[in-house]
C-alpha cells in the first residue's frame, strides 16, 4: 500500500462505476417476455447480475440461454443511450482517488462492445482507468478470481496491495478468491445483507464513503 488505504483500486463497472440498473433489468424484462413470453418480478430478473449474461441466461433457460442471450443483447444495445446514468458524484471520487496517486481498473463481466456503449454515453469515465477487464479477457468469469488477478498481472500489482469494489456478491465472492481486499457498495443491484452473506471486508454506502475507504483502508 501507499500511505494508507489501497493501490491498485479495482471496480466493477454494472451498478458500480456506471447506473446500468434501469438499463439490465428492463433489458432482462424484454428478453424473457420476448422469449419465453413470461413476466417475473425484479428480484428475479437481475438476480444473477454481475455473472456473464449468457450464464444469466441460462439461469433462466438453459434451453432457450441462447435465443434470450441475442434477444437481450440487441435490446440493450438500442437502449443504452436512452437509459444509461451516471452514478453522482462517483467520477469526483475516482479523480481524486487518481490525484491521490492511486492506480484504477475497471474488472466486469460485461462483453467488451457492451463496454464501449458505455464509455460513449459516459465520455468522461474511460480516461481514469489504467485497466480494463472485459468478459473477453479471462477463460473463467467471477466469481472466480480470475479477472481480478488478470487486471493486476496488466498493472504489475500484488494482490496484497489492491482491493476490489462491488456491488453483487459475485463481484465480493472473486475478489476474496483473489486475495484482494473487498468493498461492496450498496447502491447498485444489491442490498447490504447480499454482500454481507457473501463476505465483504467492508461495505460503503456512498461514493464519499467510498473514496475514504480507499484512501485510508477503512469505512
Amino acid at each position: 500500500m501507499t500511505a494508507a488505504g489501497f493501490d491498485p483500486i479495482l471496480l466493477d463497472l454494472d451498478g458500480t462505476v456506471i447506473d446500468s440498473v434501469a438499463l439490465i433489468r428492463e433489458s432482462h424484462r424484454h428478453a424473457v417476455r420476448t422469449v419465453l413470453g413470461e413476466d417475473w418480478d425484479d428480484e428475479r430478473l437481475v438476480a444473477n447480475v454481475g455473472r456473464p449474461l449468457l450464464e444469466q441466461m441460462a439461469a433462466f433457460s438453459p434451453e432457450r440461454s441462447e435465443e434470450l442471450y441475442e434477444v437481450y443483447r440487441v435490446w440493450n444495445h438500442a437502449n443504452t443511450a436512452a437509459l444509461l446514468l451516471a452514478y453522482p458524484d462517483i467520477a469526483d471520487a475516482l479523480v481524486r482517488l487518481r490525484g491521490a496517486g492511486r492506480r484504477l481498473g475497471v474488472v466486469t463481466s460485461k462483453s467488451r462492445d457492451a463496454v464501449d456503449l458505455a464509455w460513449a454515453v459516459l465520455p468522461d469515465l474511460p480516461p481514469l482507468f489504467d485497466v480494463v477487464m472485459a468478459a473477453e479477457d479471462s477463460e473463467r468469469h467471477k466469481p472466480a478470481p480470475d479477472p481480478v488477478l488478470g487486471a493486476l498481472e496488466r498493472l504489475g500489482a500484488p494482490p496484497e496491495r489492491a482491493c476490489y469494489v462491488g456491488d453483487s456478491p459475485f463481484d465480493i465472492e472473486s475478489g476474496r478468491a483473489a486475495g484482494v481486499v473487498t468493498i461492496g457498495v450498496t447502491w447498485g443491484f444489491f442490498a447490504r445483507a447480499a454482500l454481507e452473506g457473501a463476505g465483504a471486508d467492508m461495505i460503503v454506502e456512498t461514493p464519499a464513503g467510498l473514496e475514504r475507504a480507499c484512501l485510508e483502508g477503512a469505512p
